[in-house]
């Protein structure tokens, strides 16, 4: 058992602090160890804070270059003892896909951090997690590492409503996650995208393999570098621009295989010229079901 607890609190890398002040300053005030520019940069991209006229998120969660990262946002209540703060952002990195587990414990340091005002309390909570798997408190609340099972994380999401949406089509997504090809989502919410993508892994539940998620992506550079060192991958965006582009990079692979219908309308898929390409039965088939959702088959 103790064993098992300490394999467990070794997925814990660090712990940081964002800040907004009254002047609508945004600040990385305190991290416990030290983190990079690189990762103290992306995590402020990350936490709402940075963000003009945006709603607050509560919670979000991703991952950079297997580095996972969680994010709990609060608003300062007139109450506390942070009188020159507006909000604050806790983060947690991690080398492991929990989203309940770090969300739990990141409220757990939220509210150490409003009452106490000072980040000696969440390092001291943030050493007995990561050396004991443990942290208890009668007025902020206890945590337990093990109660959170990463089996539970990976069925959190529902598998039946992604049919229930797609239907057939969601053998196209099937089929690119068998052949680890690239998905991009996009939704204005991230919320919508969290949830959505980090159900996908589950279609390929053999693998039982989330380290494809990247639930929450920017259009900025060293992100964008990041993914395409991925062989396949499942990205979230919340920008409409980029979503245009991997469509249009989509439909540029299946052009070769189709050709302006008879009557002058639109295109269609061109089967004979698919078959002779002599794909891979798999991609093959993705590409006819591709065709077939965007309704380029010959009737």
């Amino acid at each position: 058992m103790a064993a098992d607890g300490a394999a467990d609190t070794q997925l814990m890398l660090g712990v940081g602090l964002i800040e907004k002040d009254t002047n609508g300053e945004v600040l990385w005030v305190w991290c416990y160890p030290s983190t990079t520019a690189t990762l103290r940069n992306l995590l402020l991209r990350k936490c709402c804070l940075t963000e003009e006229n945006r709603l607050l998120h509560p919670f979000v969660f991703g991952q950079y270059r297997r580095t996972w990262f969680y994010i709990t946002t609060v608003e300062v209540p007139d109450s506390s003892v942070l009188k020159k703060v507006t909000h604050f952002s806790i983060v947690l990195t991690a080398k492991d896909f929990n989203p309940e587990k770090y969300a739990a414990f990141t409220r757990i340091l939220c509210r150490m951090y409003l009452k106490h005002g000072s980040p000696v309390k969440m390092m001291e909570s943030y050493i007995a997690v990561l050396t004991k798997g443990i942290c208890q408190s009668e007025e902020n609340g206890s945590f337990l590492s093990k109660d959170f099972d990463v089996r539970k994380a990976y069925l959190a999401g529902s598998i039946k409503d992604i049919v229930s949406q797609f239907g057939m089509e969601t053998v196209i997504l099937h089929t690119a996650l068998m052949l680890k090809k690239r998905i991009v989502v996009y939704h204005p919410k991230i919320e919508v995208v969290q949830e959505f993508t980090r159900t996908l892994p589950a279609l390929v539940w053999h693998r039982q393999d989330w380290t494809i998620l990247h639930s929450y992506v920017h259009l900025d550079a060293d992100e964008l570098e990041a993914l395409q060192l991925c062989t396949g991958y499942i990205a979230g965006f919340v920008d409409s621009e980029d979503i245009s582009l991997k469509t249009k990079e989509i439909f540029t692979n299946l052009a070769p295989f189709s050709e302006v219908s008879g009557d002058g309308g639109k295109r269609v898929l061109n089967l004979e010229a698919l078959k002779q390409r002599r794909f891979p039965p798999a991609t093959e088939n993705f590409l006819y079901h591709l065709a077939a959702a965007e309704q380029m088959l010959k009737i």
